[in-house]
């Protein structure tokens, strides 16, 4: 089932780039991404309550607040250096140079959470780096 998602989630990141890169013309692009996280923000929040999971905020650690407020601001960072890449260059270059996140995600994953760096995993990241570099050269 997370491949599903996962599928689902690269259709709805493309959907975001290409949407994005028509609204983003004639507009600030900090400003542009602050209207995207306030949307996202009452998605998200509807999404909780939708289910139920609001009452699980009680239970979240405070090691779990820390490291997801640092997820978010990272998130926040990737946002707007992404969308000022987006409104200064093409969405067929911009995105993936942004998709070098999975090489760099899986080299973080080795370093700090000891996942296993296979031969496949390396094969991966050296296509997708080749892909990047000419794809945008």
């Amino acid at each position: 089932m997370w491949f599903l998602f996962a599928i689902l989630s690269a259709i709805f990141a493309a959907l975001t780039s290409i949407l994005a890169k028509v609204g983003i013309e004639g507009v600030n692009s900090n400003l542009a991404t602050a209207i995207r996280t306030v949307v996202v923000l009452a998605m998200a929040w509807m999404m909780v309550f939708v289910t139920g999971a609001q009452k699980g905020l009680a239970g979240i650690g405070r090691k779990s607040w820390i490291f997801l407020i640092l997820s978010g601001l990272a998130t926040g960072a990737s946002w707007l250096c992404y969308y000022k890449a987006l409104q200064m260059g093409e969405a067929s270059k911009v995105v993936p140079v942004d998709k070098l996140s999975v090489v760099i995600t899986l080299a973080l994953a080795f370093v700090f959470l000891h996942e296993s760096f296979t031969v496949k995993s390396l094969a991966g990241a050296v296509l997708i780096t080749a892909g990047t570099l000419v794809m945008v050269i």
